[in-house]
């Protein structure tokens, strides 16, 4: 283990590092990798308790605690209240991250290595931090992914969490990931008309971009010849507070210009800076299950007929073919689509738990639907919940949502 402390403005930050098993709980399996955090204080902060942010994914590190436009919006609410400890899940960021160079071991290897990299093993890299920074115990921040790693978390180690906070990551419990994928496409048809009806000549627009995909004549920076699959993906965007703006400036552009070209290859989901999202994604929500590309599967028939209809987190099986930036992980992909996931969450268990604090359900998440949430909710009584349709699921990073929850975890108003 390794520990480095840095002073930046008005920040201590405490960077560590632990070699972990890659396989909890098997002795015989002697492969490790490292695990990074870094523990940011405000001065005079130093004694604060512990909050360990999960980061959303999978396949996100977390971000960096500079003190400008980079930092993350809540940061300074939760470092009024908290240390907060910024962990590079495994496989990201600097915990022995994943990427293609991995590829160079063989399909099945790698496809072997990402299974243990779900989020009951990164509970137990969280334990293994929160014992090295000697805390009894510490709070938790799960956003989206980071919910779902938050309630594998009292799955199985409830006692060591003072309070959870949770903002869009409430996610389905011991449904099958057909059920999650099927409720987003009702999501995203509603998102899609809620846009054609404050833009309705965009929806002519998309049509023509459309058929432009189906020729073959959108082809971005990178080499990709875009598919009508992943030109709908753009729609993902309108998970986001602004995404709607990022949505309608590429239907007013020109599809010849290279504004548009670079501006289309952002606003698709899973490129390939982070390949674990796109490889691992439908993981997240197989709990007990194989997913046999269930969003793929899932596609419902207004969907096949209107390509207008955007699409969100719905990951399909010829991106593997059609993206550059997949192609290579093509092997991995389909090994992990048949692969038959152990279950993440112990209904009783997170029901028996106690876990107090408070949640943030929002009411058009397109990714993590309110009513799978709610249901979710009713396991934990104790934690509060704050239903809203101010901000979409990325209302952590551009609102004033951990205040909100914080104040309504110790009874105060709602500011």
């Amino acid at each position: 283990m390794s520990t480095i402390v840095r002073r930046l403005l008005d920040l201590t930050i405490e960077e560590h590092t632990l070699t972990v098993p890659l396989v909890w709980g098997d002795p015989n399996d002697h492969r490790t990798i490292e695990i990074y955090a870094s523990v940011v204080a405000r001065e005079g902060g130093e004694a604060l308790p512990y909050l360990v942010f999960l980061q959303g994914g999978p396949g996100h590190e977390a971000p960096r605690p500079f003190h400008s436009s980079t930092s993350p919006a809540w940061l300074d609410d939760a470092l009024k209240h908290y240390r907060v400890v910024l962990l590079d899940q495994r496989g990201t960021g600097r915990s022995t991250p994943v990427g293609d160079q991995d590829l160079a071991r063989g399909a099945a290897e790698v496809a072997e290595h990402l299974t243990h990299l779900r989020a009951d093993a990164i509970v137990r890299d969280c334990e293994a931090m929160r014992e090295h920074l000697g805390a009894a115990t510490w709070s938790v921040l799960g956003q989206s992914f980071g919910g779902f790693t938050t309630l594998a978390y009292l799955s199985t180690d409830a006692a060591s969490l003072a309070d959870v906070f949770i903002t869009g990551g409430l996610s389905a419990v011991g449904r099958h990931p057909d059920d999650v994928y099927a409720l987003c496409y009702d999501k995203m048809r509603t998102a899609s008309e809620r846009y054609y009806r404050r833009f309705p000549e965009h929806r002519e627009s998309m049509r023509r971009l459309v058929d432009l995909a189906d020729a073959g004549e959108i082809v971005l920076p990178d080499g990709e010849i875009v598919s009508r699959s992943r030109l709908r993906s753009m729609g993902s965007a309108l998970g986001s507070n602004e995404g709607w703006q990022a949505v309608w400036s590429l239907l007013e552009r020109d599809p010849a210009t290279n504004a548009f070209r670079y501006d289309l290859m952002n606003a698709m989901p899973y490129g390939g800076r982070n390949p674990l999202y796109f490889v691992f994604h439908e993981s997240s929500y197989a709990d007990g299950y194989a997913t046999r590309w269930s969003a793929e599967r899932t596609e419902p028939t207004d969907f096949r007929e209107d390509p207008t209809l955007f699409t969100g987190e719905h990951i399909r099986s010829e991106w593997t073919e059609t993206v550059p930036a997949f192609r290579p992980w093509r092997d991995v992909a389909l090994t992990l689509a048949e692969f038959q996931w152990p279950r993440t969450y112990d209904a009783k268990t997170i029901a028996a738990s106690g876990a107090t604090g408070a949640a943030a359900v929002y009411v058009d998440d397109v990714y993590v639907p309110m009513e799978f949430s709610l249901e979710t909710a009713r396991l934990l009584p104790d934690v509060k919940l704050w239903v809203t349709s101010e901000h979409e699921h990325n209302g952590l990073r551009s609102g004033p949502v951990l205040p909100r929850l914080i104040d309504l975890a110790h009874g105060r108003r709602l500011r």
